[in-house]
């Protein structure tokens, strides 16, 4: 090879390297958002923000990486979707049928999801924090568990009792979470509530032989139940349960971080 031709060779893959990823198919671009309808079609790092794309037809379609964050994609179809890496941040899917699609790394945050057929998706990796709607197969307990904890310490009670809420859907024997969603159902104003999940967690812990645990959230049920005058004032739910119980709450959030048991 002459000296040359083995210098461009030698270039070659360092250039490679240096180029871009791949662009977005403008064409099928321009093609969803003037028909919505683009089965099969590559949009994979599409720039959709705030797209309508109602009632769309995606089936099949490459949207690996693409932004779809805020986009109205009310009804659309989106079976067998490459949804890797997507950002649906903020997205409405009311009613979209994702079955068979792949979320895997997708960004469902704040994701608007009711009514979703969700038959046979991966979604490994995907986020889910503040999604709207999430079906009860979807989703990882940890995460949900961890979430609500991290809800407490903020003092985010709203959302604190929404993860809660999703561990026991999944975890229906999980006491530990009924106990959190006590603390924070109390917190927002809820004490009838709060006594339901105390009592459900007593319930729970007493059916697996854990009588202590059962005592603990007994005294919470119990301390609840009295006429608000007689409960302490000052501080909130926080300080009330630390005076009443010790750490007994904390020992909660933090005993049990993995909800298979």
């Amino acid at each position: 090879m002459k000296p040359k031709t083995l210098a461009i060779a030698t270039l070659l893959p360092t250039i490679a390297l240096a180029l871009p990823a791949q662009a977005e198919n403008l064409e099928h671009t321009r093609q969803l958002l003037s028909t919505r309808q683009c089965a099969g079609c590559d949009l994979s790092n599409a720039g959709l923000v705030f797209a309508n794309l109602a009632g769309a037809n995606l089936v099949q379609a490459n949207l690996m990486q693409a932004n779809l964050s805020q986009a109205n994609l009310q009804g659309a179809d989106l079976r067998g979707a490459n949804l890797v890496g997507v950002s649906l941040n903020g997205a409405n899917l009311a009613g979209a049928k994702l079955d068979g699609a792949n979320l895997s790394g997708a960004d469902l945050r704040n994701a608007y999801l009711v009514g979703i057929t969700y038959e046979g998706v991966v979604a490994t990796g995907s986020y889910l924090e503040g999604a709207i709607g999430l079906p009860t197969q979807v989703g990882s307990v940890e995460d949900f568990y961890r979430w609500a904890i991290e809800d407490e310490r903020k003092k985010d009670y709203v959302n604190a009792i929404k993860n809660f809420t999703r561990v026991i859907e999944r975890k229906p024997e999980f006491a530990p979470a009924f106990i959190g969603r006590s603390a924070a159902r109390l917190q927002g104003g809820d004490t009838p509530g709060a006594i339901a999940d105390a009592r459900q967690a007593e319930k729970l812990f007493k059916a697996k032989g854990d009588a202590k645990n059962a005592e603990i959230a007994n005294k919470i049920a119990t301390a609840l139940e009295k006429p608000s005058e007689e409960r302490p004032k000052k501080g909130g739910f926080g300080k009330f349960l630390v005076g009443l119980l010790g750490s007994a709450l904390q020992l909660f959030l933090t005993r049990f971080p993995i909800p298979f048991l």
